[in-house]
C-alpha cells in the first residue's frame, strides 16, 4: 500500500534537516534544506532523527549470498546472458543504512564493485570477471508519498510497472518512463529514461525532485548524499550528475523523489503529472512480402519526415508517440505501435492523419498484427484503433514483450539520436543487412522510437541529458540463444551499424544529421578505436559539452573512482 504519512527518513532529510546553515552533518549525508528557524523545529528535528536512527536498526540487513548458495548462479547474471560475473558475494540491499554497511565492508576489504537494480543493463558494466562485489538493490521497492518534500518517493530497486501502478492508483499521477515492465528504475532515471509519455511530458529525469546516494570519498569515507534540484543546495550537481550520466558512475542510488517543475500547491495530485485517463491505440504490420527495397525506402523516409516535422515543443502532434519495429526479413513483417492520448481534442484525427502520412506513397495494406511486434507482444484487434483506459495499455504493452523480458537470451544493442531524416545511403544499408541472405534470425530490429516534443524543450546542459533537439531514437538489436552464436550476431550489428554511419567513421557523431548515443542503451564498442574510427572520444557521443561537467561531479562525490565500469565517467 502506498504511505501517505510522513516518513521518518524524510523528516530527517526534510525542510528542517539542520539546525545552523541548513546543511546536515557529512557523516549523516549533506543535504540543503533551509535553516530550522525556532527551537521547536530543532526539537522535531531531533526526534525525528531518533526515530529513524531506531527504525534503522530495526531493518535488518539484506542476505549476502556466495558461491555456495543455490540463488548464487541466478544472481550472478543479468536480462542478458552474455555477461555473467563471479563475485565473492552478491549483497541484497533493504535500506539506505544497509547500503552502507555493504559499501564499507566492500571498502574496508577493497573488493570491486558494481551496482545493480533491475538487472536490464545492455553491456557489462554490472557484470564481468573483474567484479568481486555485487551490490544489488533491487529488495528495495517503496514507492511513497513524501509530504515533507511535496515529493514521491521511489526506492531505486522497483520495477517500471510497479511504480506506475503505485502512483497512478495512489495519487493518479505517473512519471514518463520506459515500456518494459521489468526495467528497474535504478539504472533508468540517472540515464535519462523515456517512453511513450516523454514527447508530451519530457524525460523522466526532467520531472526529478532529489536523489539519496551513498558515496565514497577520499580515504574510504563512506556517507549518504541527498541531492536536490534546489538552485541553493550545495549538492545539487550531484542531483544534476543523475540526470542522464547512467548509473554506476558515482555512487549507488538508494531513492529518487519526483515532482514536476510546475508543481503547485499542497495536493499529492497536483505535484506530478497525470495520466492519460484513456488512450488510443494502433498496432499495424507491414508484410515483408508485400514489401519492395523502394516500398521500405519511402516507409522509412515517411517516418523521418513526419517526425522530423512534429519535433518542436509545439506541435500540434507533441503527444502522439509511435514505435517502429524495423525487423528483419526473417521476421516476416515491420511492425508498428501508435498511441495518442484519448482526451486530447482532435485524438483519432491526429492518429489517423499519421498513419495516413506513413503510408502515403507506398502502395501497401496495413494488416492485422499476426506476430510479435519484435520487442512487443501479439497485439491482434489494434489495426482498427481502439481506447483502453491508460493503465491497462501500460500493462498490455509493458508485460507483453518476449523477447527483450526473455531471461535466457543473449543480445547486442547500438543506438543513435536522429537529428535528421534518413539519407538513402543509410536506408540501403539497414535493407541490405535485413535481407541478408544468410541471415535468419526473427528477433532481429531496428526500433524506431518517437522522439522530441517536450523532450527538447529543456535546454542541453540543464540536465546530463544533453540530446535535446533530436527529432527520434534508434536502436539496432538481436537476440539468440547460444554463445556459440555470439561472433555471427555481434558482427552483424558491428556491420550494420558501421555501414549506416559510414560517413562518420562508423558511429553518430554530434552535430552531422545524428546526435550521438543513449547511455541507457550502452555500448563498449563506441570507446574501443576498432569501431570508433571518427576520433570522437565515446564520452562525446554520450554526454557532448556535459562531460567535462560530469567530470567535475565525479572528482567531487567519487573522487577515488572507486564505482567504475567501460563507460564511467572518468573524474576530472
Amino acid at each position: 500500500m502506498p504511505e501517505t504519512g510522513v516518513q521518518r527518513r524524510s523528516v530527517l532529510f526534510g525542510t528542517a534537516a539542520a539546525a545552523v546553515g541548513g546543511v546536515a552533518a557529512a557523516s549523516s549525508g549533506a543535504a540543503f534544506a533551509g535553516p530550522a528557524t525556532d527551537t521547536t523545529a530543532a526539537a522535531q528535528v531531533a526526534a525525528a532523527a531518533g526515530a529513524d536512527a531506531a527504525a534503522a536498526s530495526a531493518v535488518p540487513g539484506g542476505p549476502t549470498i556466495r558461491p555456495d548458495d543455490p540463488r548464487y548462479r541466478e544472481l550472478s547474471t543479468g536480462n542478458n546472458q552474455r555477461f555473467v560475473s563471479q563475485p565473492d558475494y552478491i549483497r541484497l540491499i533493504t535500506s539506505t543504512e544497509d547500503a552502507e554497511r555493504a559499501v564499507r565492508d566492500a571498502v574496508r576489504a577493497g573488493k570491486r564493485v558494481s551496482v545493480r537494480g533491475g538487472g536490464h543493463c545492455f553491456s557489462d558494466f554490472v557484470c564481468n570477471p573483474e567484479i568481486e562485489v555485487v551490490l544489488d538493490v533491487s529488495q528495495m521497492t517503496r514507492v511513497y508519498y513524501d509530504q515533507v518534500r511535496k515529493a514521491f518517493a521511489v526506492e531505486a530497486g522497483a520495477r517500471l510497472i510497479n511504480v506506475y501502478e503505485s502512483l497512478f492508483k495512489g495519487w493518479n499521477v505517473t512519471i514518463p518512463g520506459g515500456i518494459c515492465y521489468s526495467v528497474g528504475v535504478g539504472g533508468h532515471i540517472s540515464g535519462g529514461g523515456y517512453g511513450l509519455l516523454s514527447r508530451g511530458h519530457g524525460l523522466t529525469v526532467d520531472h526529478l525532485y532529489a536523489v539519496e546516494v551513498v558515496v565514497v570519498g577520499h580515504g574510504g569515507q563512506v556517507r549518504t548524499v541527498v541531492a536536490t534540484r534546489e538552485p541553493n543546495d550545495p549538492n545539487r550537481d550531484l542531483w544534476w550528475g543523475h540526470t542522464g550520466a547512467g548509473g554506476g558512475n558515482f555512487g549507488v542510488v538508494t531513492k529518487y523523489w519526483f515532482r514536476s517543475p510546475d508543481a503547485k500547491g499542497n495536493n499529492p495530485s497536483d505535484q506530478l503529472m497525470n495520466p492519460p485517463s484513456t488512450v488510443l491505440i494502433s498496432a499495424i504490420e507491414f508484410p515483408w512480402e508485400q514489401l519492395t527495397q523502394a516500398k521500405f525506402t519511402r516507409l522509412l523516409k515517411n517516418f523521418g519526415a513526419w517526425h522530423e516535422r512534429n519535433a518542436s515543443p509545439k506541435s500540434p502532434n507533441v503527444h502522439l508517440s509511435s514505435l517502429f519495429n524495423v525487423s528483419s526479413k526473417a521476421h516476416g513483417s515491420l511492425g508498428m505501435f501508435t498511441q495518442v492520448p484519448n482526451d486530447i481534442p482532435n485524438a483519432r484525427a491526429i492518429l489517423d492523419d499519421y498513419l495516413a502520412a506513413i503510408t502515403e506513397g507506398v502502395d501497401i495494406t496495413p494488416q492485422e498484427v499476426t506476430k510479435p511486434l519484435a520487442e512487443i507482444g501479439v497485439l491482434p484487434g489494434f489495426a482498427e484503433p481502439r481506447v483502453l483506459p491508460w493503465l491497462q495499455a501500460t500493462r498490455l504493452v509493458g508485460t507483453n514483450n518476449p523477447t527483450i523480458t526473455n531471461p535466457t537470451s543473449r543480445g547486442v544493442h547500438k543506438s543513435a539520436y536522429m537529428l535528421k531524416n534518413f539519407t538513402e545511403q543509410q536506408i540501403a544499408a539497414v535493407y541490405k543487412h535485413m535481407t541478408r541472405p544468410d541471415f535468419q534470425n526473427p528477433d532481429t530490429m531496428l526500433v524506431l522510437f518517437s522522439f522530441g516534443g517536450q523532450v527538447n524543450a529543456v535546454r542541453p546542459n540543464a540536465t546530463a541529458n544533453a540530446q535535446r533537439d533530436t527529432i527520434f531514437k534508434m536502436c539496432f538489436q538481436t537476440f539468440w540463444e547460444k554463445e556459440s552464436d555470439d561472433q555471427f550476431y555481434v558482427g552483424w550489428v558491428r556491420d550494420i551499424f558501421s555501414e549506416f554511419f559510414a560517413t562518420t567513421g562508423g558511429v553518430p557523431v554530434p552535430g552531422t544529421n545524428s546526435d550521438g548515443c543513449y547511455i541507457n542503451y550502452p555500448d563498449n564498442d563506441m570507446a574501443d578505436s576498432r569501431h570508433n574510427k571518427s576520433g570522437v572520444p565515446w564520452s562525446t557521443l554520450y554526454f557532448k559539452d556535459n562531460y567535462p561537467r560530469l567530470q567535475q561531479v565525479k572528482r567531487r562525490y567519487d573522487p577515488t573512482n572507486y564505482f567504475r565500469h567501460a563507460l564511467s565517467i572518468q573524474p576530472a
